[in-house]
């Protein structure tokens, strides 16, 4: 059985890998401080000097690169930069997957499978909080809570139900979804994703750009609540929760650079996954689409294909795109194709052998779920007596 002291050495040593930025002779970057991630104006003067961040993940599937490097590898860097007081919480929410029609034995495996990869990418358990979503139902009594306080308009307003309905049916635009396919949970899945943050009280959360919409809900939301049941003999119960712009890398289709690297892709030569094998990784960058212009430049416009291999390499190595195209203007394709599979593969080897290693011990896994859940309980049990005693519940 794997011992969470394992884990957490594994956790120590994540971060970072040279191989190619030293055979290219790429002066590496600093790693980015948590202290540095831009923050939004979405500030509140009511936001606690101690930080509590909160972001989660679907378990639909084994990530794949743009999932990696656009958000779970800045997950490590903000639990391995964060200050000894702030309070981490990486939740894996299984009642968002929900709103998608899921094969049970499937999304069964998927959370197995999405806890193994968390714990192999870095996330240590002892300094992170890690745990499932549905196993704290202190998140679905908040939601309803807060579905009583939220304006219809509000959710109308919303838009990114049309894109995930387009991506599960690989619609070619959000103008081709039949809105009939809309189901109450997508629709009100925003105000349980508030929900997962407010019940931790939570000040700060790193998500991508398409989210920033929702980050503005929830503090609207956290705005009614404490102004419906204010309280002049305390404080107001939320804070504003900031927006955390985290510098993430947007990596896009290997078949189709138009449109971003996903999951739900009918191709799996689309995309990389985590848990590919180095001769996969090889196989999938060379058939990646490129052009036929000669010579590489970065023009993600005119160029889409070459700029995505030109951003991923560069992702890979913590180098500056620009300075990568400079090593390239007289090469070719099957050159960049080359260093970038390389660059893939040294990316993502370490993580791909304890992932497979912690996926097998299942009885590890569920001590590290339940360890979580009760850590987050603990965390929410105080929102909750608060919320229940302002609302009139006890």
């Amino acid at each position: 059985m794997i011992s969470l002291d394992r884990v957490c050495l594994r956790a120590q040593g994540a971060l970072r890998w040279r191989h190619i930025t030293r055979r290219l002779k790429w002066p590496p970057s600093h790693e980015p401080s948590c202290r540095a991630f831009s923050q939004s104006s979405l500030q509140s003067s009511q936001t606690p000097s101690k930080r509590v961040i909160f972001s989660g993940i679907q378990p639909t599937g084994i990530p794949h690169l743009g999932n990696y490097l656009g958000a779970l590898s800045n997950w490590v860097k903000l639990q391995n930069s964060a200050e000894p007081d702030d309070v981490l919480l990486f939740s894996i929410v299984g009642w968002h997957a929900l709103t998608l029609p899921q094969d049970p034995t499937s999304l069964r495996s998927a959370r197995d499978d999405m806890l193994a990869v968390m714990l192999a990418i870095g996330i240590d358990p002892t300094r992170s909080i890690l745990f499932h979503q549905d196993h704290n139902l202190h998140h679905t009594e908040l939601c309803w809570i807060l579905n009583c306080l939220t304006p219809m308009g509000k959710l109308r307003r919303m838009t990114t139900w049309k894109s995930r309905l387009a991506a599960s049916r690989n619609a070619n635009s959000e103008d081709d979804v039949d809105e009939s396919l809309l189901n109450a949970g997508l629709f009100t899945y925003p105000v349980l994703q508030a929900a997962d943050v407010l019940v931790y009280r939570a000040t700060h959360v790193p998500v991508g750009e398409d989210q920033r919409q929702h980050i503005e809900l929830i503090r609207d939301l956290a705005d009614i609540f404490n102004r419906t049941f204010k309280n002049d003999a305390e404080p107001p119960l939320f804070p504003l929760p900031i927006y955390m712009d985290t510098p993430s890398k947007r990596v896009l289709s290997l078949k189709d650079p138009s449109s971003k690297m996903s999951k739900s892709s009918p191709d799996s030569a689309s995309r990389v996954l985590l848990t590919d094998t180095a001769s996969q990784i090889k196989s999938k960058i060379r058939a990646a689409v490129t052009d036929s212009v000669q010579g590489i430049t970065y023009d993600p416009v005119s160029r889409p294909g070459t700029s995505n291999l030109l951003s991923v390499l560069a992702a890979c190595t913590d180098s500056d795109v620009m300075e990568v195209a400079g090593l390239y203007t007289n090469k070719g394709h099957g050159h960049l194709k080359n260093d970038v599979a390389d660059a893939v593969e040294e990316l993502l080897k370490g993580p791909r052998a304890e992932f497979e290693k912690i996926r097998l011990d299942k009885t590890f896994l569920e001590d590290v779920a339940r360890r979580g859940a009760s850590r987050a309980m603990q965390h929410s049990e105080t929102t909750m007596d608060g919320v229940r005693k302002r609302i009139g519940l006890v």
